[in-house]
C-alpha cells in the first residue's frame, strides 16, 4: 500500500487572496502596515504562529499574539463569503489516486483543524483522506511530526510513502520524514528552490503530477 500526503494552501487550492488579505487586515489591527503579497506568501506552510514570527520578528509576544488572532478572524470571515476555490485538475487527480485499491491518501497542513473541516466541507472531500494532520497537532513545518503521524495512522513505511507541497518546508518536511518529496510549480515557492530543497519531481499540472506519482507507486 502506498500513501500520498497532500499539503493544502497552494497545492489543492489557490487560497493566496484569502491569506495576503487575512494578514493585512491583522496587522492592521496590531497597528502596522500590511506586508507586501510576495512576502506573506513566502511564509505559508508554515504554522500561523511561526509565520507571523518571522513576519513580525520586531514585535512583542503580545503584539504577534493579537496579529495571529486578528489573522484568524479575517480569514474565517473571507472564508465564508467565499471558500478558497480548487486548483483546476486536483479534484480529477484525487478521484484518480483515490480510486486505486493500493493507494490511500493523507492530508499535512499548517492549517487549524476547524480550517482544514472548513475547506474539507466546502468542497466535498470528505471521508477521502486515512489520515488528517494539522497544526493544532504538531510542530510547524519542517518537523516531520505530521509525517511521521500520518504513516503510523496509515500503516504505511517511509519508503511507501510521498509527499506533495508547493514550499520548501514541505520538501524539507519530507526529508526530515525519509520519504520521497513530489513537488508542484503552481505554489508559492519557486521551482527552483523546491529542487533545491530535494524535491524528486516538480510537476506543472495535475494531469502531470498524477502520472509521477503513479510512475513512483509501480
Amino acid at each position: 500500500m502506498k500513501l500520498v500526503v497532500f499539503d493544502v494552501d497552494g497545492t489543492l487550492i489557490d487560497s493566496q487572496d484569502h491569506i495576503h488579505h487575512a494578514m493585512a487586515q491583522a496587522f492592521r489591527v496590531a497597528g502596522l502596515a500590511p506586508l507586501p503579497r510576495a512576502e506573506v506568501l513566502e511564509i505559508v506552510g508554515l504554522s500561523l504562529p511561526v509565520a507571523v514570527a518571522h513576519l513580525a520578528p520586531g514585535q512583542d509576544g503580545a503584539t504577534q499574539a493579537r496579529i495571529v488572532a486578528a489573522y484568524r478572524q479575517a480569514y474565517m470571515q473571507a472564508r465564508l463569503v467565499r471558500a478558497a476555490p480548487l486548483y483546476d485538475g486536483a479534484m480529477a487527480c484525487l478521484d484518480l489516486l483515490g480510486g486505486r485499491d493500493d493507494m490511500l491518501l493523507a492530508v499535512a497542513t499548517g492549517k487549524s483543524r476547524r480550517g482544514l473541516g472548513a475547506m474539507i466541507a466546502a468542497h466535498g472531500l470528505e471521508g477521502r483522506f486515512v489520515s488528517l494532520q494539522t497544526a493544532d497537532d504538531h510542530p510547524s513545518k519542517p518537523h516531520p511530526s505530521m509525517l511521521l503521524a500520518a504513516m503510523e495512522e496509515a500503516g504505511v513505511a517511509p519508503s511507501d510513502a510521498v509527499m506533495i507541497g508547493d514550499t520548501s518546508f514541505d520538501m524539507d518536511m519530507a526529508g526530515a520524514a525519509g520519504i520521497a518529496a513530489f513537488g508542484v510549480a503552481w505554489g508559492y515557492h519557486p521551482v527552483e528552490r523546491l529542487q533545491a530543497s530535494g524535491a524528486a519531481h516538480v510537476a506543472g499540472d495535475f494531469t502531470e503530477l498524477a502520472q509521477a506519482i503513479e510512475r513512483w507507486a509501480a
